[in-house]
């Protein structure tokens, strides 16, 4: 893929040759400064640009048409020049600032990119000049001391949605536009004498975008995202752990701060949406899903409509994970910038699992163990199919039709078969149990038997008419979706809820209002303030439009659930 290059760091006496034309040539502009970092003193150049070949596996690696080059001046010092060159090193940043052929030639891109070429090398000295003192427990310090080398390398690529979606799709199996990707190429065991950084991607689409919605500037934004990603290729990682996520999100600030540059950092910015954003919603079968256990065109386009405006959607199912993200994928609203995905909050299996920021585990809660043995038992001694949900599996005792429908038609994991009760118990925590039947055969024998059984030790729910789950006591979808927005620092008065099940009542009742559609059970409509139109007539999408359109700006939060 052709792109337009900004590039530096050439010898004044060496002009690489190329067959391509010279393309929007743009002045060399000096930017002078007598910093020294430590006893290293930054040699920068300037800048020119050129057009070249590149590809998404060698961003950078580009010919380069002219380059010109201009030195800071000298520090002074009254110290001999025998002295001064002994204990200065100098350190030469050389900064390649490159644009994707695909993006508009825009004056407003061109600026931004001149601006990075003098913006980048800056932000770049302040990185470097933490680390020697740095005292971060998580950074991974393979890059320690800048001042061992005798040239820093590092590259920005400016670009489309598009493009950075093929990025992420290639590198990180995440199918999605995003918005800063960071490449390292660092290899520590070669001990190299230059440091190659690597390569930092901005999608310049999503930048804009999350300018408007954070007030600010395009540049400020695109500024924000190269600190984020310079501190990536320098090992700090915010998704490793709480901890990790807090000393990025300060040195973020730290930087932006001693930068005098616009805006909040990146992970703030993003925990700032997440607790201040527009509504959430959340789903599955008898409220997001029609009665073919599939997502509607006209569902999936509010859903994208009410994203792009900036609406928060969180899941809030009977279902495992892996099953919701399957589910979205078919209409493209899966991964990390979707409904759902691994690093985005939500509430499963009738809220014994819960993922807050970054979709990581706040909270869960396992079946006692001993229910669960009686429930297998039950099973082997009645034929009676039944699954044992852990985590993000399935597990069953024998083969059966209505087992392999739970996968087959509502998208669930894949049941593994373990033949013995002892097996299936060993090692795993499981966080609730579901018998498959006729609707007579749980109305009439299973619910009767278990809602006795279970006495204070579980609880049993319907989803559907022909199955029964055990849930431990005291815990509901409810009681997760409260939760979650604890933990998300948003009060009940700021949610609308949209269920259809008897699993959802205490989530539409938690809710100040709370949406149950016609097709739901009479206990959903029994303490729902509206009720909506059928799952078949694409209640969700009525809801969502309603209340993009609603004069109710005071709702913060729209939960849309399901049945399941």
């Amino acid at each position: 893929m052709a792109v337009r290059v900004i590039t530096c760091a050439l010898p004044s006496s060496t002009v690489a040759t190329s067959s391509l034309p010279l393309s929007h040539v743009v002045k060399s502009a000096s930017w002078d400064s007598n910093s020294i970092f430590g006893r290293t003193k930054f040699n920068y150049r300037s800048l020119s640009i050129v057009r070249g070949l590149g590809n998404a596996n060698g961003i950078g690696k580009m010919e380069i048409v002219a380059v010109s080059r201009r030195e800071y001046r000298k520090v002074r010092s009254r110290r001999p020049a025998a002295a001064r060159k002994s204990k200065e090193k100098e350190l030469e940043l050389s900064v390649k600032i490159c644009i994707e052929e695909q993006l508009p030639e825009d004056p407003e891109i061109l600026d931004i990119a001149e601006m990075l070429r003098l913006n980048v090398p800056m932000a770049m000295k302040l990185a470097f000049d933490g680390l020697s003192n740095s005292t971060y427990q998580t950074r991974d310090t393979s890059i320690s001391d800048v001042g061992g080398f005798e040239s820093v390398e590092l590259s920005v690529l400016l670009c489309n949605d598009g493009f950075i979606r093929k990025l992420n799709r290639e590198w990180r199996d995440e199918d999605h536009a995003t918005d800063v990707l960071s490449m390292s190429q660092h290899i520590p065991e070669l001990k190299l004498p230059i440091l190659m950084l690597g390569d930092i991607v901005i999608s310049v689409e999503t930048a804009a975008r999350q300018a408007e919605e954070r007030g600010h500037t395009i540049l400020d934004e695109i500024r924000i995202l190269v600190v984020h990603g310079l501190l990536h290729l320098l090992g700090f990682d915010h998704e490793l752990s709480d901890e990790a996520e807090e000393e990025m999100e300060k040195e973020e600030e730290l930087l932006l701060k001693s930068l005098g540059w616009q805006g909040k950092g990146l992970i703030q910015s993003a925990h700032d949406a997440e607790t201040n954003g527009s509504p959430h919603i959340d789903y599955a079968d008898g409220t997001l899903l029609n009665s073919k256990s599939q997502i509607s065109l006209s569902t999936a386009k509010a859903l994208k409509e009410a994203t792009s405006r900036g609406v928060k959607v969180v899941i809030s199912t009977g279902k495992a994970r892996p099953a919701v993200i399957n589910i979205l994928k078919t209409v493209d609203l899966a991964g990390k910038d979707g409904i759902a995905s691994e690093f985005s909050p939500g509430v499963f299996v009738q809220g014994l699992l819960v993922y807050g920021r970054r979709g990581r585990e706040i909270f869960r809660k396992n079946l006692d163990p001993n229910v669960c043995r009686e429930a297998l038992l039950y099973s082997l001694k009645h034929k009676v199919p039944l699954i044992a949900f852990s985590e993000d599996r399935c597990l069953t005792l024998f083969e059966h039709p209505l087992v392999d429908s739970l996968h087959t038609v509502y998208h669930e994991p894949k049941a593994d078969i373990i033949p013995s009760v002892e097996q299936l118990l060993a090692g795993v925590d499981i966080q609730k149990v579901i018998f498959l039947d006729t609707a007579e055969g749980v109305s009439t024998t299973l619910r009767p038997y278990w809602a006795e059984a279970t006495g204070d030790h579980a609880s049993v729910v319907q989803a559907v008419p022909d199955m029964l789950e055990i849930v431990p006591s005291g815990t509901s979808k409810g009681s997760g979706v409260r939760m979650l927005l604890d933990h998300l620092g948003v009060t009940p008065k700021e949610v609308m809820a949209i269920g259809d099940g008897e699993n959802d009542v205490e989530m539409l009742d938690l809710a100040s209002l709370g949406v149950a559609l016609s097709n739901g059970s009479e206990k959903a409509k029994a303490v729902a303030n509206v009720i909506g139109i059928s799952n078949d007539e694409d209640g969700v999408a009525d809801a969502i439009y309603r209340i993009l359109h609603s004069p109710m700006k005071c709702l913060h939060e729209v939960k849309l659930s399901n049945n399941e």
